[in-house]
C-alpha cells in the first residue's frame, strides 16, 4: 500500500515553481518579482535578462524552471503562458557578529528570501 496521491497545488493550466534560498532581502526580491507580474513570459524573460537588478538573475532561472514544469510535466503551450503570480516571502537569516570598539560586538543579519511563480497557459480566446 503506498501513499495516496498529493492534490494539485496549482489549476490544471498553470504551472509552479518555487526558488528557497535566495541570498538578500525580500524587498529587493520583490522589486524584481514586481517586473514580470502578468506578463507574456517572453516579454518577462526579456525584461529579467537585460534588467540590472542583481537578482534578475535568479528570478530568471526560477521563471526558467516554472516555464519547463509547464512544458514537460503539464504538457501545456509555452507561446501562451503568462506570469499569474509572483509572490515573495521571507527565508532563514543568518546571524554573525563583528567586533566593535571597546570590545563590544555589533551584530549582522543576512537574510535570505524565497520567490514563488506560477505561470498560466491563457486560451486564443484571451
Amino acid at each position: 500500500m503506498s501513499k495516496p496521491k498529493a492534490p494539485r497545488r496549482v489549476g490544471e493550466t498553470e504551472a509552479l515553481a518555487i526558488g528557497n534560498s535566495l541570498r538578500g532581502s525580500p524587498y529587493k526580491l520583490n522589486l524584481v518579482a514586481g517586473l514580470i507580474r502578468g506578463k507574456p513570459v517572453a516579454k518577462a524573460l526579456a525584461d529579467l535578462t537585460f534588467s540590472k537588478k542583481g537578482f534578475a538573475r535568479d528570478v530568471k532561472k526560477v521563471l526558467e524552471s516554472a516555464v519547463a514544469n509547464a512544458e514537460n510535466n503539464h504538457n501545456l503551450d509555452v507561446d501562451a503562458l503568462v506570469v499569474k503570480e509572483a509572490s515573495v516571502g521571507k527565508s532563514m537569516v543568518m546571524k554573525r557578529f563583528s567586533p566593535r570598539a571597546r570590545g563590544r560586538s555589533a551584530a549582522i543579519q543576512k537574510p535570505f528570501s524565497r520567490i514563488r511563480i506560477i505561470v498560466r497557459e491563457v486560451g486564443s480566446e484571451a
